[in-house]
């Protein structure tokens, strides 16, 4: 038995399920649309990748509840008095609505909608944890890994990021996903096997301590390397001492790719081992720094000249370390009943939402972004600017194809070209300007006023 299917129905939270069931005793399931966005962004964050969304659409295209799974739920003490006519529906459920999103590598900001869902109700709640999930782990990683691609690349010279970060993901899944995220916001490839042989992607790897530490002398172990990799070989010269290291590196005979530093002071490691492999003809091997590095450390190792030629970044990066988490939630912003649309709001504080299915209008000034414009996805707005929002499926039905992850990536790097540079500080705060249309606005007053002319029992006053 697999310890986890990562295609299973059951992948929701359970009142999900339980909220389908009441809707299904209640004989209530109009057409609603839910909008999946990220409600602020970090504070060091400026900006977003979004990612994750191919992954989420195919999930829900191809959803089904089997028999192993509806005996699982009708076991459960929550469901003891549920009409078995209901798990019949979940035994025949396949998505039948429509989705909206925007493209994968897009670059997206807070408040703004990431992906829309338009379906019977009942379709559209069972599906919110698994759009959370899957949008916002990736998201995560990718806005944190175009953050070190650019600190990488801070002086304008070119520095790949290798992300190196599965052993400290949160699981195998997670790895090969930060893996797919981490690329599409631009590093170069990862250490995660899987993730090159189902993604594509290129993988990349030396050695590790123990194979020098299984040798006697750290030079034999250099050369035994370079026997099975006599073209290819990057020796790790750390483990004892990094500026020995890099001398025995001059020393096996090959003619060696490079060598990787993993700890002590980059900086100064690096500027010594780059005089060493220059004074022994070896100006072609490259130096590869890695351990425990973030934006941070590889900015101020580029601000500091250090000959360092590529990054490998795992902890990191796989975990999105300084902010694991993006506030990505999935709310309920219109029903429709008897050919009546009724917008729907939250007021709370500070979790305000506008209503309405909208779309997001980019507008451009000089071949920069200048601000995005929001507005009723259904209406003709006044704005000019490129929609964001796109439909991929339609009835239940695929009817857009997805790019593949090299195309992603450059639609992201493209992206990021019309990003004004502020927007890539990585110590100040900038607010990337999002306007909603003042018929957004009116329409939320609307609501306000609407509900607040309603009782708590539901009786006007």
């Amino acid at each position: 038995m697999n310890v986890f299917d990562s295609n299973s129905a059951l992948l929701v939270d359970l009142y999900e399920l339980t909220m389908s069931a009441g809707y299904f005793r209640h004989k209530y399931n109009p057409t609603v649309t839910f909008e999946l966005f990220a409600r602020y962004l970090p504070e060091n964050r400026n900006y977003l990748i979004a990612a994750g969304i191919e992954d989420a659409i195919n999930y829900v295209i191809n959803l089904r509840f089997n028999d192993e799974e509806i005996a699982y739920l009708k076991s459960l003490k929550q469901f003891k008095n549920v009409d078995g006519e209901f798990f019949e529906y979940l035994r025949k459920f396949k998505f039948s609505g429509n989705i909206y999103a925007v493209k994968e590598g897009e670059i997206v900001f807070s408040n703004e909608p990431i992906l829309q869902i338009e379906a019977p109700l009942m379709e559209a709640q069972i599906l919110e944890t698994y759009l959370l999930t899957a949008v916002n782990f990736q998201t995560s990683v990718a806005s944190k890994a175009s953050r070190i691609v650019q600190a990488a690349c801070g002086d304008g010279k070119f520095r790949g990021i290798m992300e190196f970060g599965s052993r400290r993901a949160h699981g195998p899944q997670a790895g090969v996903l930060a893996a797919r995220a981490s690329y599409i916001a631009g590093c170069i490839g990862t250490s995660n096997v899987y993730a090159g042989y189902k993604y594509g992607i290129p993988v990349y790897g030396t050695a590790a301590h123990s194979w020098t530490l299984a040798f006697e002398t750290e030079l034999e172990a250099f050369k035994k390397y370079s026997e099975v990799f006599p073209t290819g070989s990057i020796y790790l010269i750390d483990t004892y001492n990094t500026i020995e290291g890099a001398k025995n590196a001059t020393r096996t005979g090959y003619k060696f790719a490079g060598v990787r530093i993993d700890s002590g002071d980059l900086l100064q490691n690096s500027k010594k081992v780059r005089e060493i492999l220059d004074g022994n003809g070896f100006e072609s091997a490259k130096i590869i720094a890695s351990g425990d590095l973030n934006e941070y450390k590889i900015e101020n190792l580029v601000k500091n000249k250090a000959p360092i030629d590529s990054f490998g970044v795992g902890t990191q990066l796989s975990t999105s370390a300084d902010a694991p988490s993006i506030t990505v939630v999935y709310k309920l912003v219109e029903v429709s009943e008897n050919n009546h649309k009724i917008f729907k709001a939250k007021f709370s504080p500070e979790k305000q939402t506008y209503p309405g299915r909208k779309q997001i209008y980019r507008i451009e000034e000089n071949g920069f972004f200048k601000k995005d414009f929001i507005d009723l996805a259904n209406g003709e707005s006044k704005t000019d600017g490129n929609k964001l929002l796109i439909q991929w499926v339609k009835n239940g039905e695929q009817v857009a194809g997805f790019p593949d992850l090299e195309k992603t990536k450059i639609y992201a790097r493209e992206n990021l070209k019309k990003l004004p540079g502020k927007y890539f500080d990585l110590y100040k705060k900038v607010n990337y300007p999002v306007e909603f249309s003042e018929n957004l606005k009116q329409i939320l007053e609307k609501v306000k006023a609407k509900y607040f002319n309603v009782n708590k029992r539901g009786e006007k006053k």
